[in-house]
């Protein structure tokens, strides 16, 4: 029987890509595999049939000779030195493997179990609340925090072995740190279980860590606050986590920030906001008034007429921007604070100003002359 087109096989055109044949194998291969299949012999053979055109077209050399001389150029019995034979053999089995290493990997163990060891004995990543005051926040500050974390044993410096004795290659791996597998059609390598992954394995443990390469206790750092650091930011120390087994890659250390609130300012972004209350007399008049900011007190000219609510903008007097050189503002809203408890003279005052108030007609209440008006139209018009 005439053997199919290896490109119509995997359903590519002639000259695809390296990774364009990869990518058609191993949709086809899942589609047909036995293990899915179970006792479809027509599954099979198509899972065969597409084995074969894969290992032909993902080798360089034997798809060239397939592009030249077509089947023939492969077909050991049609020439010496013209191809390797063809089918499902021992060889194609890596082959799948190296195809599907990155979806298979976690079942079967993948490739590469020094690494995956290496990943394994890391140790784990701790997180710490740190509590700072809003002016620490704001200015940057250095505070000393104390956790407990497992660290490097001191006596077998993370070896784990007993002090003047050594680690031996593993009987099982032979020192390699993975074991192959044979998982039907697939030929795979899995982390070494007796090693674990190491290569080598301790016949007489450190006393201290009983092995491990690490022990539990109390540990004190400095850690940096800079300036302009927001409520739930983290500050990442690097290897300052649990140390890793047998030697293991430390982890990492995260301080998260927590911001104690300020009675004064509310911070939005890197800009600051407060309100500043102050006499209608000022408002009306005018004048300059004294007011707080995180590094301490400025004048600030408030004009005449000035309206409740009022937003003065007090440049470069916010946060600093953790990523830049941005520096916020300050943003001032002024209130305007009705008196309280009038003696019968104040209150007399107040009367005859309101008096000269209303003789000078909408000049000097110009909002409330408009609103008053509105009322009118509304009243009017309902009417």
């Amino acid at each position: 029987m005439a053997k199919r087109d290896y490109y119509e096989v995997l359903g590519l055109q002639k000259g695809a890509s390296d990774d364009e044949i990869k990518k058609a194998f191993r949709r086809l291969a899942m589609k047909h595999h036995p293990d899915k299949n179970q006792g479809d012999k027509a599954a099979e053979e198509k899972f065969k049939e597409i084995n074969e055109a894969y290992e032909v077209l993902s080798d360089a050399k034997k798809r060239g000779l397939y592009d030249q001389f077509g089947h023939a150029g492969i077909d050991p019995s049609m020439g010496a030195g013209r191809g390797g034979g063809h089918g499902f053999h021992q060889g194609s089995a890596a082959d799948f493997s190296e195809a599907f290493g990155d979806i298979f990997g976690d079942i079967f163990g993948g490739r590469g179990g020094q690494r995956q060891q290496a990943h394994n004995n890391r140790g784990a990543d701790l997180r710490y609340r740190l509590d700072i005051s809003f002016e620490e926040a704001f200015h940057g500050a250095s505070k000393n925090i104390q956790f407990s974390a497992f660290s490097s044993c001191e006596p077998c410096k993370g070896s784990g072995a007993k002090a003047g004795s050594t680690k031996v290659t593993c009987t099982m791996c032979k020192g390699q740190g993975v074991v192959r597998m044979q998982q039907g059609f697939f030929a795979v390598q899995q982390t070494c279980p007796t090693c674990h992954g190491s290569g080598q394995i301790i016949k007489d443990p450190c006393t201290s860590c009983h092995g491990q390469g690490r022990i539990h206790k109390r540990r004190e750092l400095a850690v940096k606050i800079p300036a302009g650091i927001d409520d739930g930011d983290r500050v990442r120390l690097a290897g300052e986590g649990d140390a890793g087994e047998s030697g293991g890659t430390p982890g990492d250390l995260y301080v998260e920030i927590h911001v104690k609130a300020n009675p004064l300012f509310t911070r939005e972004g890197t800009h600051l906001h407060c309100e500043v209350p102050i006499s209608f007399v000022t408002a009306a008049l005018g004048g300059e008034i004294e007011i707080p900011t995180v590094d301490g007190k400025v004048k600030l000219k408030i004009p005449e007429g000035t309206q409740s609510d009022k937003v003065f903008r007090l440049r470069g007097k916010g946060f600093k921007s953790l990523r830049g050189s941005v520096v916020g503002d300050l943003l001032c809203k002024v209130s305007i604070e009705t008196p309280v408890n009038l003696s019968d003279k104040q209150k007399t005052l107040l009367k005859e100003f309101d008096q000269l108030i209303k003789e000078g007609g909408t000049k000097h209440s110009p909002k409330a002359s408009s609103w008053f008006e509105g009322v009118k139209r509304f009243f009017s018009s309902a009417s």
